[in-house]
């Protein structure tokens, strides 16, 4: 190496802590600060699910599309004085005479709670009984599209809707105010909530099947439609497994559409349990194995 050439890399080796000693100008830029490592995430199996349901135009425009649907089929329904929709067993009395309904489920069928299941992703978190109570004496929730409108157009022409849910009867006032704030026809009040708990005289509830509840309907008045996010909210599924709910839906394939409208719910509900056994007890990794051994490959 030349002398001159040692002489440079000296000058540069001097000079390489200059900016670190030098006072910065406070006019200048300040200078760039490399980016945090990203915060690991972590996995949650309903991420996927409450991120579509809050943000695809798809999920919208297939609520519409029930809705709408289920409205184009409501005059003809009036009309016919044979028109059912209840399954096989469940009317108990004649519907001569009697006063035309419509059932709806509440929860993703009418009122849009996916809030709730984006505070469980958000603090990894799971459904409890109390939280979700919480949310339901909140009245947050919004409709879901094309409910309202379908409802009321109902109501106008003298159809009673009955909202038969799964949320617990202790939560009927809160659920009712949340419904009439939004608009949604309540006539009656309270006797159009049908929540888990209803009492039914003659008839065995079995756990949250809606049944007996549908029976009580009946015997007031002639059910045209039922609207649900779940079989239980048309068909009892006496065998939860993925046979025994294709079983309960056969009978009734031509109803679908036209006295029966099903709206998807990926977030929750009997289909997940199906592919574990039914058995909630199983540790998460075991219950995701056994979904994930569900799923068809060919």
């Amino acid at each position: 190496m030349s002398r001159s050439s040692l002489m440079l890399v000296v000058a540069l080796v001097s000079c390489a802590g200059c900016a670190s000693t030098a006072v910065r100008d406070p006019a200048a830029p300040s200078p760039s600060i490399a980016a945090p490592a990203a915060t690991a995430v972590a996995a949650n199996d309903n991420l996927n699910a409450v991120a579509w349901t809050q943000t695809s135009i798809e999920r919208e425009l297939i609520y519409r599309q029930a809705y709408r649907a289920a409205q184009s089929h409501l005059a003809r329904a009036l009309a016919d004085p044979a028109w059912e929709a209840l399954p096989s067993g469940e009317r108990k009395s004649p519907v001569a005479g009697l006063k035309p309904a419509i059932i709806v489920d509440v929860d993703e069928t009418i009122l849009d709670n996916s809030p709730y299941q984006a505070r469980l992703v958000r603090e990894g978190s799971t459904f409890n009984e109390a939280t979700w109570a919480e949310w339901c004496r909140e009245q947050r929730a919004e409709g879901v599209p094309g409910a309202l409108e379908f409802t009321r157009d109902a109501s106008s022409k003298g159809v009673t809707v009955f909202y038969l849910s799964n949320r617990a009867q202790d939560l009927r006032d809160v659920t009712l105010a949340n419904l009439r704030a939004l608009g949604f026809p309540v006539d009656g009040g309270r006797e159009v909530f049908l929540g888990l708990g209803t009492m039914v005289s003659g008839c065995d509830q079995e756990g949250s099947e809606k049944g007996c509840r549908r029976e009580l309907i009946s015997r007031s008045h002639r059910v045209l439609m039922q609207v649900g996010d779940q079989i239980g909210d048309f068909v009892e599924t006496p065998l939860n497994t993925l046979d025994g709910r294709r079983a309960a839906v056969k009978p009734y394939l031509d109803w679908i559409g036209e006295r029966w409208f099903v709206l998807p719910n990926p977030t929750y509900g009997s289909w997940e349990p199906a592919l574990f056994e039914n058995n909630w007890r199983l540790p998460q990794e075991q219950q995701r194995a056994m979904k994930r051994d569900a799923l068809r490959v060919e």
